[in-house]
């Protein structure tokens, strides 16, 4: 079961993409592969970054996993 969902923002700078869930009882579960793309805009690269990282952060997920290389050799 994947928590904390619900309280991330849902903006035009801030979104979480769903590719590999479901819902079953009216709680949100992963059906395999990569599962979220928390994304986020920023003025700059960095503070997109922090944003989305700040939204990993809030998922409850502890089988989850998240890269957290993604945009190094950008930054």
């Amino acid at each position: 079961m994947i928590e904390g969902l619900e309280t991330l923002p849902e903006t035009s700078a801030q979104m979480v993409f769903h590719a590999g869930t479901k819902r079953v009882d009216g709680k949100v579960t992963a059906t395999g592969g990569r599962v979220l793309n928390v994304t986020a805009r920023g003025t700059t690269l960095t503070e997109a970054r922090d944003r989305a990282y700040a939204m990993v952060e809030a998922i409850d997920w502890p089988e989850g996993f998240c890269r957290k290389d993604i945009g190094w050799r950008a930054l």
